[in-house]
């Protein structure tokens, strides 16, 4: 019999590919979202409402949940602390909570900026000592404890910490890493601009695919739920990332390099130590844990897949250009 995933945040840019990777490996697959929700697959549900949570649960019945859903752009999350609160960390004990009661598996999904990405630290083991840098990470954070406090000694709760995230986008806005490509065609535009666009070129990132984190939650479902009561002793913290570093800036190097195009108009920046929200230099995640249960760790190339998106699947201008002049 097929088993059942409820994956919340499913019409999001990580949600969106988790989703379909299950639908592929066989699963009964619902999600939840909210402002986009699409039932019957994608229901809509307020993460707020615990009666919501628990009716929707109890109506599907699923083995396993994956929490997606967060508020996980740092910006964002310093101009409405509450919201982001509220959503990272009240609603991830609430779901934890519901799922626990029906002895529901969770896989948590969190992020490398729990770390503070000093220089000199990384890489970090899943067993180091996070020291979030902005409140994006301390919420993150504390959901993670939330989570891991709400189930115990019960081994039903796993964190997944992934690090900044590309991949299939409805707009380039929703991924760090894409929104890069409007920067580079602004740019382009811009070629002759008197004063230069400025991009970060300190900070150390490790871009990670969408489709490679689907496919790792999908084998740490499986090796998870088929080690019934033995995942009790199964490691409760989890770390996934690809190995390949960039900053911003070399990341844009990269697209401009694909598209053709010019980029004179920017030019690379050092540390910005007046940022408003900070960012860590170097967070990369240690992905040894992921190795010892046997799981798949390789990610593809991130040059050759945006190669692939522009000379294969006719998307010349890679996911998005909202500019004017297109």
């Amino acid at each position: 019999m097929a088993k059942t995933v409820f994956i919340t945040g499913a019409t999001g840019l990580l949600g969106r590919i988790v989703f379909n990777s299950f639908v592929n490996a066989g699963w009964t697959t619902v999600g939840a979202g909210f402002s986009r929700a699409k039932p019957p697959s994608i229901l809509k549900v307020d993460l707020e409402d615990q009666a919501a949570i628990e009716t929707v649960l109890d109506d599907i019945k699923p083995h396993i949940i994956i929490h997606c859903a967060a508020n996980r752009f740092p910006d964002q999350c310093e101009a409405d602390p509450d919201s982001t609160r509220a959503l990272n960390i009240a609603s991830s004990r609430r779901l934890a909570l519901a799922a626990s009661s029906r002895s529901i598996f969770l896989v948590y999904l969190s992020t490398d900026y729990v770390f503070s990405g000093r220089p000199g630290e990384a890489p970090y083991e899943a067993t180091s000592t996070p020291n979030p840098p902005n409140l994006y990470g301390q919420t993150k954070l504390a959901g993670e404890k939330a989570v891991l406090e709400v189930c115990g000694n019960t081994g039903l709760a796993v964190v997944l910490r992934v690090p900044v995230l590309y991949g299939h986008a409805e707009t380039n806005a929703e991924s760090a890493v894409n929104v890069l490509i409007d920067a580079v065609w602004k740019a382009a535009q811009d070629k002759d601009a008197q004063v230069p666009m400025e991009m970060d070129d300190y900070s150390l990132r490790y871009p990670t695919n969408t489709e490679d984190v689907a496919r790792v939650i999908v084998d740490i479902a499986n090796q998870y739920l088929n080690a019934d009561e033995a995942r009790v002793a199964m490691p409760k913290i989890l770390q996934f990332s690809g190995e390949q570093c960039f900053t911003k800036y070399q990341m844009c190097q990269i697209f401009a390099g694909i598209l053709g195009l010019p980029l004179n108009g920017m030019v690379g920046k050092g540390e910005d130590k007046d940022a408003k929200v900070a960012r860590p230099y170097d967070t990369h995640l240690s992905t040894k844990v992921l190795k010892d249960l046997g799981i798949d760790v390789r990610t593809m190339d991130f040059t050759d897949w945006w190669y692939v998106l522009r000379m294969i699947r006719g998307e010349p201008r890679l996911i998005l250009w909202t500019g004017k002049g297109r």
